[in-house]
């Protein structure tokens, strides 16, 4: 093992210790938990954790032109609106790929006979442990949208390339989408989905 590769090892180990935890804050989606801690410089520190009881499902519906279709809705948390691939949360215990066939259907209608699952990621690592998955759905079938009764969606078909470029321009800033997008992009430049 080179010196190197030691060093790095260092770094994969824990550095924090937990010394207390207490639920601060508990409903069906989420829980938040207060931290006190040992942080990596030895010091007593504290640190809030919010954990995401669903995993976050992203989907790039793909027709055999290569169009995408983005769903746009006004954000609470953010004030604002916000373009975005069709998503959702697969409950515990749930498999993701049941759970992107029934957002993708529920918020544009659609349903597919292929599905690829692309990869994982952390939206946003530093406060949350929430896991997402992408998927890529082809072979589409355009049927109608039914979405949740919390959601008032725009659903709109484009070409992927100008979904991506409306990453590049910052019109699309939900993390899931912009990996998603990006991603697909680039795999499918590659000839690999």
């Amino acid at each position: 093992m080179t010196k190197y590769m030691r060093h790095l090892q260092s770094f994969m180990k824990n550095p924090w210790k937990t010394l207390r935890a207490k639920v601060v804050y508990d409903n069906p989606w989420m829980q938040v938990t207060h931290r006190e801690v040992i942080n990596p410089s030895g010091n007593e520190s504290i640190y809030g954790v919010v954990h995401f009881k669903n995993t976050a499902i992203a989907i790039v519906p793909l027709d055999a032109n290569n169009n995408t279709w983005l769903v746009g809705q006004y954000r609470y948390t953010l004030e604002q609106f916000s373009w975005e691939v069709p998503e959702g949360g697969s409950h515990p215990g749930e498999p993701a790929l049941l759970a992107a066939q029934r957002e993708l259907e529920e918020e544009t209608g659609i349903t597919a006979k292929s599905w690829v699952e692309i990869g994982a990621l952390h939206p946003s690592n530093s406060i949350t442990d929430e896991r997402g998955v992408i998927f890529v759905a082809k072979d589409l079938t355009i049927g109608t949208p039914n979405p949740d009764d919390t959601e008032l969606l725009e659903v709109r078909k484009i070409p992927l390339d100008e979904a991506v470029e409306m990453v590049l321009r910052g019109e699309i800033t939900d993390a899931l989408a912009v990996s998603a997008l990006l991603k697909v992009k680039m795999l499918l430049d590659r000839s690999l989905v």
